[in-house]
């Protein structure tokens, strides 16, 4: 993964690209993970952060929650249901 701060941090993340990102959790349950990846396409870097177009929906990601993120190559395509 890239680091935020070895390319200029999130403010750097080109809009439209495909990215794994990694962040910080809010409130992290105790005992649990503190970190959490976004898979998805970047559809918005502002002054507070990223927001991401998952496959679920838009997630916003606070900007200095960003630990990690990298360029990925596009999605596969679906194979269509077996007969």
């Amino acid at each position: 993964m890239t680091s935020p701060t070895s390319h200029g941090g999130w403010r750097d993340i080109p809009t439209g690209v495909r990215v794994v990102l990694r962040h910080r959790l809010a409130e992290p349950e105790p005992g649990g993970p503190h970190l959490t990846d976004v898979l998805g396409t970047v559809a918005r870097v502002d002054d507070e952060g990223v927001v991401v177009e998952t496959r679920h929906g838009a997630v916003r990601v606070p900007g200095p929650d960003v630990v990690l993120w990298k360029p990925v190559p596009p999605a596969p395509e679906r194979r269509g249901a077996r007969s």
